[in-house]
């Protein structure tokens, strides 16, 4: 397990919670990447603000830290943006169906102890898992 880094995911982990918690608290809202985005691209675009910032730091974060040498960012994508595309779109489309994405139900719905959220990130992992197994076991791809 040459990839194995716990204490980076630990800490990781500890700051997207942190993070998650004080937006609620500072601002009363849950930072769900879904209802965040979808916000902006809404007709009404109710206070785009500091949705655009969200976002913004979501993309600028990684690569301000990769020209900092402090942490590589080596991100490699070796698809087709015809498929990234129709992935980006079957993920925007699963989110509006499930009523809201994995960081919203996993970190901000798990942490207010939401039901809803509790089955909806278990669908998440069961079908992530049946994905993985199917793709890698049964096609022999991503090996």
């Amino acid at each position: 397990m040459e990839n194995f880094t716990p204490f980076s995911a630990l800490a990781g982990g500890l700051l997207i919670g942190l993070s998650s918690a004080l937006f609620l608290l500072l601002n009363g809202r849950r930072a769900g990447i879904s209802s965040i985005a979808s916000g902006l691209l809404s007709f009404r675009r109710v206070e785009s603000g500091w949705r655009l910032c969200f976002l913004a730091g979501l993309v600028l974060g990684p690569l301000l830290i990769s020209k900092t040498g402090w942490l590589p960012v080596d991100v490699q994508v070796n698809d087709s943006l015809p498929l990234m595309a129709a992935a980006g779109l079957l993920v925007g489309y699963g989110a509006s169906l499930g009523s809201g994405c994995t960081s919203g139900h996993g970190i901000c719905g798990l942490a207010r102890l939401s039901k809803r959220s509790l089955a909806a990130t278990l669908t998440f992992m069961l079908s992530a898992g049946i994905t993985v197994y199917i793709v890698r076991h049964l096609l022999g791809a991503g090996s």
